[in-house]
């Protein structure tokens, strides 16, 4: 019999007042494990996060040839350089689960890489748009097939003579970005990217850590970023931090319920991850962070946040969405139970992740009786504090998205509605453990 996969809430949560241990960021992860792939010697990467989509990455990694080994809590990976795969067959076939990240970068990786891989995913990544890397990648002389597709399964057939090319970037994608310059590495000559919408500098980050020759200039309106490929790559040792997307329910939670104080230590407060605290503090969040500091192994601010209970206010947000993306979800739910209108512009980008996230969202708001007017652009959000519950059930069907999951499960909390989530395991994929933590708060 197949197990059944929900969660049923039914209660409201009471004030807290707890230290909260987030799991490891999961973009970090996964750029950790590509980026030792292609370095010479071994790389040491501790407090990795085990989700599924990193695991998915790490094991498609050793379909590809690599070792990797995991000794006293700590992944070691045994880097062989830049196109070092070992491919013994044709076609190497490439499972890479419900993970985007993994899905897009590893092919940047695999576009200088002179073999043929068929890569594909779960259900839900099968259904993912990879246009948005397709078009950059073919430029420099990789090929996809079958032509004119463009979701997986696809099989990808690297360059043999990769050309460096001049990008624009509009979408403020970091996801894009980080394809290119992963591309840009093997490539011989200096690869431009010109980031009209800044989004996560994560890569940028890294590859400056490991020492590759990559420059970043800032525009009046965004970022130039150059990278001469071609240069052996170090061996490094990393320590990833707790996962500020992951903190978002967390702080969300502690904000909308009265009393309630959480201390979430060791998050990494990357300013292009950190947006969505910013916005927050704008709708009168009181927010702190402490313990500031620069993670030497990583190169990446970590510190730790402190949330208190607040009394919120309506905001309209435009800007640099490609910089808190993944917090939309639970911005919206923290709109809907603020008092006033509130309003998210530029928000196209939301349709491309696991689900179409503001549709689903506004489903589940407006089974609350919470109204909201969306576009393929734009959501506005009528908040309350104070709703009518009785008599109201939630069920949540998205299939395949863990921010939606989440999302929902803060708002039944908050709300008291009772709430059926359907899928849930999906979260697994990024935050394990959730639901203990959950029970423990």
């Amino acid at each position: 019999m197949k197990k059944k996969d929900f969660v049923l809430i039914n209660r409201k949560i009471t004030k807290f007042n707890k230290i909260l241990k987030v799991p490891s960021d999961k973009s970090l992860s996964i750029r950790a494990l590509l980026l030792a792939s292609q370095c010479v010697g071994t790389s040491k990467i501790k407090n990795l996060l085990e989700s599924e989509d990193v695991l998915s990455c790490l094991k498609a990694l050793r379909v590809l040839g690599v070792k990797i080994i995991k000794k006293n809590k700590v992944f070691w990976v045994y880097g062989n350089g830049l196109n070092s795969y070992k491919i013994k067959k044709k076609i190497t076939k490439i499972f890479i689960g419900n993970s985007g990240t993994a899905a897009r970068l590893l092919a940047g990786l695999l576009s200088t890489h002179t073999n043929k891989f068929y890569m594909y995913g779960d259900q839900s990544m099968n259904r993912r748009d990879m246009s948005r890397i397709i078009e950059p990648l073919e430029k420099i002389g990789c090929f996809f097939y079958p032509k004119n597709k463009t979701t997986l399964p696809l099989t990808i057939q690297g360059a043999s003579m990769p050309l460096a090319q001049n990008h624009i970037e509009k979408r403020g994608s970091a996801q894009v970005k980080s394809a290119i310059l992963l591309s840009a590495l093997s490539t011989p000559g200096t690869t431009t990217i010109e980031e009209k919408n800044i989004s996560r500098d994560h890569t940028e980050i890294f590859l400056k850590k490991i020492s590759a020759k990559i420059k970043v200039k800032k525009l009046k309106k965004g970022n130039l970023i150059s990278l001469t490929g071609q240069k052996n790559l170090p061996s490094f040792n990393y320590k990833v931090g707790s996962d500020p997307s992951s903190a978002a329910f967390l702080i969300a939670l502690t904000l909308l319920t009265p009393g309630a104080k959480s201390v979430i230590p060791n998050v990494v407060c990357n300013s292009t991850r950190i947006k969505y605290i910013k916005i927050l503090k704008k709708m009168n969040a009181k927010i702190k962070i402490k313990n500031l500091r620069r993670d030497l192994t990583s190169g990446e601010f970590v510190g730790t946040v402190i949330t208190m209970s607040s009394k919120l206010k309506p905001i309209t947000v435009s800007k640099d969405v490609g910089m808190f993306i993944d917090e939309l979800p639970i911005l919206f739910v923290i709109a809907s139970l603020t008092n006033g209108v509130s309003k998210f512009k530029s928000i196209a980008e939301l349709a491309h992740k696991e689900s179409s996230r503001a549709i689903e969202m506004k489903k589940i708001l407006n089974q609350a009786g919470i109204k909201c007017k969306s576009t393929k652009n734009s959501i506005t959000i009528h908040g309350k504090k104070e709703l009518n519950t009785k008599g109201k059930f939630i069920l949540v069907k998205t299939k395949g998205d863990h921010r939606i999951c989440m999302s929902a499960t803060i708002f039944a909390l908050i709300t008291g509605i009772k709430t059926k989530i359907n899928n849930f395991k999906t979260v697994n994929t990024s935050f394990p453990g959730f639901i203990k933590l959950i029970k423990k708060i």
